[in-house]
């Protein structure tokens, strides 16, 4: 992690980010004046579970993988952060600990903002409020889908899933697949490597992907959307 001044070329002056605009010209400064802007290499961690949090995290650009540790070697991936997504909510509204760790799949430039400076403005600001609070609840909504789809669909529903979320990303990261191990595409569809090597061959056998090298081409979306409703 390295912090970036304003000598720096690749610093950025002002939050653009279109929910930053709803805010008054003196939340605006308080929240200039509570953020300091970091670049995550690649490989970095953006969050760790467990940690103490006293900031939010705006990712600017850049890709991160966030992720539920269990032991040393289980791990279970939970969603791809993009640009102008908030990481660390919870530590505004809940505790005051990480409860997932993320980490950088590219170089992700990101403000780190005070979490004080955020729970102030968002109780001063109803429309600031009502939109964090509406990320929140649908970053929570996504979790019981996960947990649903974890629980009662199997491994060929799984992959499905993760086949068909990963490709929605692809227009905006036309590399999201070769960003990511044969290991994360398992730790998403909470199956083993061996597992998802099998079903990713199984998969283009029955013509409904291509696999090139890293890359995953989708094609045949209607079928695998079904194996996704049958689980």
């Amino acid at each position: 992690m390295k912090s970036i001044v304003e000598t720096d070329s690749d610093f950025i002056c002002d939050i653009q980010a279109p929910c930053f605009q709803m805010l008054s010209p003196d939340e605006i400064e308080l929240v200039r004046a509570s953020k300091t802007q970091v670049l995550f290499r690649k490989g970095d961690n953006l969050t760790k579970q467990g940690a103490f949090a006293s900031y939010v995290l705006f990712v600017i650009n850049g890709l991160a993988k966030q992720y539920l540790e269990g032991d040393s070697t289980k791990y279970f991936n939970l969603r791809i952060i993009r640009p102008s997504e908030f990481v660390g909510l919870s530590a505004v509204f809940t505790k005051n600990r990480f409860n997932y760790s993320s980490i950088a799949l590219t170089d992700c430039q990101v403000f780190l903002v005070e979490k004080d400076a955020i729970e102030k403005v968002i109780k001063q600001n109803g429309l600031f409020g009502f939109n964090i609070i509406k990320r929140y609840c649908e970053q929570n909504s996504n979790m019981y889908d996960i947990v649903r789809n974890i629980i009662y669909k199997q491994m060929n529903g799984r992959m499905a899933d993760t086949l068909l979320y990963l490709d929605a990303l692809k227009p905006d990261n036309a590399d999201i697949f070769q960003l990511l191990s044969r290991k994360d595409i398992a730790d998403f569809a909470d199956i083993s490597t061996e597992s998802a090597v099998k079903l990713l061959k199984s998969f283009e056998k029955d013509g409904l992907i291509k696999l090139n090298e890293k890359d995953i081409l989708l094609l045949n979306h209607e079928a695998l959307v079904e194996i996704s409703k049958r689980g």
